[in-house]
This record gives structure tokens, sequence and C-alpha cells, in this order.
């Protein structure tokens, strides 16, 4: 089992490295499109600056290598908010696959942006959750959210519902750090893995 993981401009990255040799997979690291066409798997993390990150993609072509990838690939935090069309983050164009904008929190009274801690995901849809729970709890830090849409596959309240995770065809994104959520986090890595 052969997992690649995208290598750019991010932050975060290694903590997914370590997650996944906590299961046994020791990953590849890489910007080559050749290893990420041939792995078995993609994952395309990332803390960072959407507007920032999308001009490093499409300058390294990196944009539309992660476009064609035909395997499952599973992004996460930026990495999810990259695959949607449009991000007010730097007010972008992304990368399109799920077609719904990112959209920054309002402030409201009582309600802390970013939204940084553990919270609960729910109305789960998708194999990706097949060893969780119902209200099990998963480690957020963003300031930008994906409204729930026609692609949710899981989601999150946080002085509004919004996507806590995405699927269309072979592409899964979620919103929290999967890394960074305990045994409930390992769980669904693991599945991803399985898909």
């Amino acid at each position: 089992m052969q997992v690649a993981i995208v290598k750019y401009n991010a932050g975060n990255i290694h903590s997914v490295v370590h997650a996944l040799r906590r299961l046994g997979i020791e990953p590849v690291l890489t910007d080559n499109p050749t290893l990420l066409q041939t792995a078995d798997k993609v994952i395309f993390p990332g803390v960072g600056e959407a507007a920032t990150t999308m001009r490093y993609l499409k300058q390294t072509g990196l944009d539309t290598v992660i476009k064609n990838l035909t395997q499952p690939v599973l992004g996460i935090c930026l990495g999810m908010q990259l695959l949607c069309s449009h991000s007010q983050e730097g007010d972008v164009d992304a990368l399109g696959i799920f077609d719904v904008p990112v959209q920054k929190f309002t402030w409201q009274k009582g309600i802390k942006i970013p939204h940084m801690g553990w919270n609960q995901i729910e109305q789960l849809k998708s194999p990706l959750f097949a060893t969780c729970q119902e209200n099990d709890y998963v480690y957020f830090v963003h300031s930008y959210y994906v409204p729930v849409c026609a692609h949710t596959i899981a989601t999150t309240q946080y002085s509004l519902p919004f996507s806590a995770a995405l699927n269309k065809n072979n592409f899964y994104a979620t919103q929290f750090h999967p890394e960074k959520s305990g045994d409930v986090g390992s769980l669904i890595l693991e599945q991803f893995i399985k898909l």
C-alpha cells in the first residue's frame, strides 16, 4: 500500500506523517506528479492561507495533478477548502472538485474565531465513518468553513451548522484534523486507507 502526501508550502504535514506511521504505514511525502498519480491513496493536508497556497499549486502544476487524480484522495483542513470552488480567504478560485464556496465565520457574541478545539461530528453518511459514532469528538482549527451542501457527509455546529466532511467520487475531505483527533481520528484515517 503506497500512501502519498502532497508536499507543498503548507504547515502541519509532518503530523499527518506521524499519524500514518502509528497505523503502520510509511507514507511518501512528495510533489512528484508520477508518485502522486501512481500511489494507492493520496492525502492533501495543510494549514495555511488559501490564496498563497493556490498560487503555489498553480506555479508548480500541482493544481492540475490533484484535480486529475483517480484514486481515493483525502483533503484535510486547508486541503478540504482548496478542493472547493472559491475561498473568501484571499478571494481566490480553488480547485473546484466540490462546487461550493468557502466562507469566513462571522463574529458573534460568544463565538471565538478561529474555531479551535474539540467538537462533535454528526449526520455521518460515508464508509469513512464506518467505525465512528454519531457525536464523536474531533479536533478543529479554522476561521473559514464550507456550508452544508450536496457533498456533505458529516456536519458540526459552531455558530451555525457547517460541513465537517465532504465526498464526491474519489475525493474525500475533512475540515477537522484526523491526525490530531486521537483514537477517533486514527479510525477515520484507517477507514480512508481501506477505501
